[in-house]
């Protein structure tokens, strides 16, 4: 039988802009680039800028809609990450949803203990390790900005950690241009090469600008570095809706829109081919407390319908998901949480980042993580939908059965229980009894045994001891490189 009905699978999903705003938004993000241009700190990327076509007068760049369309030209529509050990990890295309943690907080909410304390590198090795033990988390950033070494050179300790307790892919912050050139120079070492690392990139860049519309000097050393060695770039503009950027959504869209353009300009004019996302952060400040929060639908609201103009592009997007302004791991962390996971994966977000936040993005937490981990569980089986097809449809099974009977002893039903129904490793399934009998242990609790289980039996595959000591010897030379100025 030839059935041309698309019937089998369609997944769920959801849109936020129509055609027609995405188009108002595209043409006022060109416009913007340069009617208002941009302050760009960087002596090179100003004369590479105006030699490409744009009008220069000091550090204010006017960015034309044509070197902008250039630029789209040449960038890829997609990339792919891999695993530490070279495997396909993660195709960052198209509507494809990966989850990854959060990062670059000042302090840690213990893994054992739940103090809260400054962030250190043991931390950050936590964090890794936890994140590679949850089934859900696709990929991993450094979970915390440690605060126990020289902060210019925080970059090189925390990929060290990060990369020698996952084997997932890593997305980093680069601190400097030269920081993160040493980064990738570690990241050599555990491919087997730049050659290597080059065509199977395990680790992508997360370079920031600053909002409005500034390009700093050291965000365009780390753009320039990532797109000199084509390792994929995520740039993080960050606009705070009545602060950074307008009180209104569709002008934060906009705004995003063009400093990742920008962004995209300086990465292809520097290394045409280069993989770039067109990515953005949306931030709220609330405006009665003076606090930027995390937690906010409004957040997964605005990054959703960034991402479609960036889809409109047909270029990778980023996403903000699984963080909470919680103080701890409770119900208001699960509400929050739960919430930005399914509407991004409903948004089709490509890399959806800051799943472990607690308090503003102040605090990064492996007990929020592993919460989050259930939740993008839960996500991604919904986000599978109904597959429609005579086996599922199951006529002859129900014809079998008849008025009146059960499937349970039916092969269909074995055949299918597995996999019909998620399965939950924390969620309290059973009957009340049982539960008292376990001891009462509530969701917190529950978490915590999780995460003594994974903290003492987890392991993730040692690195050779060659490639450990040359990623020793290229940090500890690094950081006495970059403080000595």
């Amino acid at each position: 039988m030839i059935h041309s009905g698309a019937i089998q699978s369609q997944r769920p999903y959801m849109r936020i802009l129509s055609d027609d705003q995405i188009f108002e938004i595209r043409r006022a993000a060109f416009d913007i680039m340069y009617s208002v241009g941009f302050r760009v700190l960087h002596d090179g990327a100003r004369q590479m800028l105006k030699k490409a076509g744009a009008v220069v007068a000091g550090d204010h760049v006017r960015v034309p809609e044509f070197i902008v369309k250039q630029c789209l030209t040449t960038a890829p529509n997609g990339f792919v990450l891999y695993d530490r050990h070279g495997n396909r990890a993660l195709e960052v295309e198209g509507r494809k949803s990966y989850y990854g943690t959060s990062t670059g907080s000042p302090r840690t909410k213990d893994a054992r203990t739940g103090e809260i304390h400054p962030t250190t590198v043991a931390d950050i090795s936590i964090g890794a390790k936890v994140a590679d033990a949850c089934e859900n988390i696709d990929w991993v950033m450094p979970m915390g900005s440690c605060q126990d070494v020289p902060a210019i050179a925080a970059d090189l300790y925390e990929f060290e950690a990060v990369v020698t307790h996952t084997v997932k892919p890593i997305v980093f912050i680069g601190y400097s241009g030269r920081g993160t050139e040493l980064v990738l120079e570690m990241a050599a070492q555990v491919a087997g090469g730049m050659d290597k690392l080059r065509q199977k990139p395990f680790l992508a860049l997360y370079p920031e600008p600053i909002s409005p519309l500034v390009q700093p000097e050291e965000t365009v050393d780390r753009i320039f570095a990532a797109a000199d060695y084509f390792i994929p770039q995520v740039p993080g503009p960050a606009v705070q809706m009545g602060a950074t950027g307008p009180m209104t959504m569709a002008g934060v869209v906009t705004l995003i829109t063009a400093e990742s353009l920008m962004c995209l300009v300086l990465a292809q004019l520097r290394q045409p081919g280069c993989p770039v996302c067109l990515s953005g952060n949306v931030q709220i400040l609330n405006m009665s407390t003076g606090v930027f929060g995390v937690g906010y639908p409004e957040m997964s609201l605005g990054i959703s319908a960034q991402a479609e103009v960036a889809q409109s592009f047909d270029l990778p997007t980023w996403g903000y998901a699984g963080c909470t302004d919680a103080k701890g791991v409770d119900a208001q962390a699960g509400l929050e949480s739960g919430f930005s996971i399914i509407t991004q994966a409903l948004a089709g977000l490509n890399l959806i980042h800051d799943v472990g936040y607690l308090d503003q993005a102040m605090v990064c937490s492996a007990a929020q993580l592993v919460l989050g981990n259930e939740a993008v569980g839960m996500a991604k089986k919904f986000m599978k939908g109904i597959r429609v097809d005579a086996g599922t449809i199951a006529r002859q099974v129900i014809g079998d059965i008849g008025p009146g009977g059960h499937f349970l002893a039916h092969r269909h039903t074995v055949d299918h229980c597995r996999t019909a129904v998620w399965g939950s490793k924390l969620l309290a399934r059973e009957p009340y009894e049982i539960w008292q009998e376990k001891g009462e242990k509530d969701m917190a609790q529950r978490i915590q045994d999780r995460l003594a289980d994974i903290l003492d039996h987890h392991k993730v595959p040692v690195l050779p001891e060659k490639v450990l000591a040359a990623m020793a010897e290229i940090r500890e030379a690094g950081v006495k490189e970059l403080t000595a100025g």
